[in-house]
């Protein structure tokens, strides 16, 4: 039975990287079993110009864990901004606090991330914070609570850390499982898979 993470990685005909570390291993789903839409499931979906914006809507939405409502309120936001919407738009994204914490380094995937947030093993300007949506900005530190360091999930962390390769925005300090915001995203870095103006377009309609 496919797990409902991988489904929306079928779903959309892509690796959305949903499960962390078992995204990257033989065992994936889309590997062994590819795409609905391959297999021709959803036949005809995302040909057209509306279809391949609702495609890569829904690819932010499943990649990020983002309700419709929440994604739309970051669009309003984007679009009020004198800067380029569709970069102002998948900046807001990924500065979401669950992201960060993923970015960081700290866990495998956006959706454990997400939950581990919700569960208040994290620390934003050392209070303990609790809502992944939360849009942090340069200077904020993120941190792993103290009484959360023993976790079977954070085993080994330290090592892992040595071994990761941070985002030029972001900067950690391993001893403390400490990391802190010191730019805005820098976006060509990242290399998103997403198309950010497809997304603005579907909305501006």
């Amino acid at each position: 039975m496919i797990d409902i993470k991988c489904k929306k990685c079928r779903a959309v005909g892509e690796k959305l990287f949903l499960k962390g570390e078992k995204c990257y291993t033989p065992k994936c789903p889309l590997i062994r079993r590819g795409s609905a839409i391959i297999k021709g499931k959803k036949k005809g979906r995302g040909s057209t110009v509306y279809g391949k914006q609702l495609k890569e809507k829904q690819k932010v939405k499943f990649a990020y864990g983002i309700k419709e409502k929440q994604l739309r309120r970051y669009f309003n936001i984007a679009l009020k901004k004198k800067t380029s919407t569709p970069e102002t738009f998948a900046k807001l994204i990924e500065s979401r606090f669950d992201n960060i914490v993923f970015r960081l380094g700290f866990v495998s995937s956006r959706n454990i991330a997400r939950q581990l947030v919700s569960h208040g093993h994290f620390m934003l300007n050392n209070k303990k914070h609790n809502i992944p949506s939360t849009i942090v900005k340069k200077g904020d530190i993120i941190a792993i609570k103290e009484s959360s360091k023993k976790k079977a999930i954070f085993k080994e962390i330290t090592e892992k850390l040595k071994k990761y390769e941070l985002p030029k925005h972001l900067e950690i300090n391993i001893e403390k499982l400490e990391g802190k915001i010191i730019g805005e995203p820098d976006l060509e870095e990242l290399q998103l898979p997403f198309d950010f103006t497809s997304i603005v377009e579907f909305y501006n309609k």
